[in-house]
């Protein structure tokens, strides 16, 4: 059972399929299909169900996290 994000490349693939069948293109398209779904699964039904708590981030805790983080360089 693939992760549910998963479905966003399966939509781009068979976009790109429907756009290829509509131009005349003969093309290779190819995703990555992955994920651990039955993982997913239960807190996805929590959440439908209106089960999942909604928490709020201290925003201290959010800097001092955040701090620990290395800052990106340009190339």
């Amino acid at each position: 059972l693939p992760a549910p994000e998963a479905n966003h490349a399966v939509r781009g693939a068979i976009d790109e399929a429907i756009r290829c069948r509509e131009e005349g293109k003969s093309e290779t398209i190819l995703f990555n299909l992955c994920g651990h779904g039955h993982f997913d699964m239960q807190a996805y039904m929590d959440y439908f169900a209106g089960k999942l708590q909604d928490l709020e981030y201290d925003e201290a805790d959010l800097a001092m996290a955040l701090a620990g983080l290395p800052t990106e360089t340009a190339a």
